[in-house]
């Protein structure tokens, strides 16, 4: 048993245990393990901005925009391919996701809500990033209001698997710098990174990304290691600048 799986265990039979003592079964919970309820992610690759353009570059034109959203709006796979053309107001420059598309393990597309009441959020696009994205709509998407945003090269619905081999991610990614391990779902690392490097609060962090608990946005808001720097250097150049007006 993996240590997360090990931990969801832990947690599930201290609540039941906790109820055994409400209803008198048992005086005292047993499960008193100091972090044994404790989740432990391992550490993902994070790509750098450079990184993401030449991956950008790299894929098919029509997937272009795709890989830039995936990295400077923090949105899902399944919420990026489940797209309309009506989720996308581009004179204000911001995306709505309401929905989610989610693939079973028989193959089969399930159009559905998102993880959670949060997952229904506004989410704002970078400038940098609004002229391909006005581009692709022009160029790749119906005029229809429930036209998807994001489709595969034949017309139909996006998958992992015809994404994956049109764009031959495993190479592509390491012919940009990154580790053939790098996942699509890492692009959001990235932009959640990025988001936090920018200054956004913790509550900013969880509306972004669609979470309705702290735990995720706490961990990127804990490797800020350059805004961190970026902080402690001007602090000492407000204080620098205190001590030279008062000599």
């Amino acid at each position: 048993m993996g240590e997360n799986r090990a931990a969801k265990v832990y947690r599930l039979l201290r609540a039941i245990l906790y109820t055994a003592v409400d209803d008198g079964m048992i005086k005292r919970n047993p499960c008193r393990i100091k972090g044994a309820d404790r989740e432990r992610e391992a550490a993902r690759p994070v790509a750098t901005v450079l990184q993401v353009y030449a991956l950008a570059d790299a894929v098919p034109a029509r997937f272009r925009t795709l890989v830039l959203l995936g990295a400077f709006t923090s949105l899902r796979w399944g919420e990026l391919v489940n797209l309309r053309r009506v989720d996308i107001d581009l004179v204000n420059g911001i995306v709505e996701v309401t929905r989610t598309l989610s693939e079973r393990d028989d193959g089969t597309l399930a159009d559905g809500h998102t993880k959670s009441d949060a997952g229904v959020r506004t989410v704002a696009v970078p400038t940098l990033v609004l002229p391909d994205l006005m581009g692709h709509v022009a160029e790749h998407v119906e005029e229809d209001p429930a036209a998807f945003v994001f489709l595969g090269e034949l017309g139909g619905r996006l998958r992992r698997s015809n994404f994956r081999r049109a764009t031959r991610w495993s190479s592509t990614v390491q012919a940009v710098g990154l580790p053939a391990n790098f996942h699509f779902h890492d692009l959001r690392h990235t932009g959640n990174q990025l988001a936090a490097e920018a200054g956004a609060t913790t509550r900013e962090l969880m509306r972004r990304m669609g979470h309705s608990t702290v735990r995720a946005a706490m961990r990127y808001q804990h490797s800020t290691d350059r805004r961190d720097r970026e902080i402690a250097a001007e602090m000492g150049r407000r204080a620098g600048a205190a001590k030279e007006d008062s000599s």
